[in-house]
């Protein structure tokens, strides 16, 4: 694994000039999983790797994901390409929804604190493209819809 990640990883550096994340934030995460541990982080990969979940795993084979959806990442997270193709599935097929995907420059895995203005401003468009077209959700049938507008008077 380090060598597939080796070219995107930052320099000494750009270690050195982070400033997204300061020490006494990484000390309380830091404290917070010495208190509770770190489990929940782990068991995406247990049960993706481990195939001891796949009979529950796959009630889920052949859905599809049919509200609006966005998707946000930063261009430099390695997991966006871990599995090769399910970034462009995720786009043409299993969101049916689909109104935004978005890979972020100058962002890795935590893409909200490392680049916030950008997740926050993508946010707000995926947002108001709902407000501004005066569209809703069917949720009986998952339809994108206009709202018939009504005369202000």
């Amino acid at each position: 694994m380090p060598a597939q990640v080796a070219e995107e990883m930052p320099s000494p550096t750009e270690i050195a000039a982070n400033t997204w994340l300061p020490d006494s934030e990484l000390a309380f995460y830091a404290a917070e999983y010495q208190r509770t541990g770190f489990q929940g982080g782990l068991q995406w990969y247990r049960c993706g790797t481990s195939g001891a979940f796949n009979g529950e795993l796959e009630i889920w084979s052949g859905r599809t994901i049919d509200v609006p959806s966005c998707f946000i990442s930063g261009r430099q997270d390695w997991g966006t390409y871990q599995r090769p193709g399910v970034y462009e599935t995720m786009q043409t097929t299993a969101c049916t929804g689909m109104v935004g995907c978005h890979l972020v420059d100058g962002a890795g895995h935590w893409v909200q604190q490392e680049q916030p203005a950008e997740v926050n401003r993508l946010l707000l468009a995926f947002w108001d493209s709902f407000r501004a077209d005066n569209r809703t959700h069917d949720r009986t049938s998952g339809d994108l819809t206009r709202r018939k507008r009504t005369p202000k008077i």
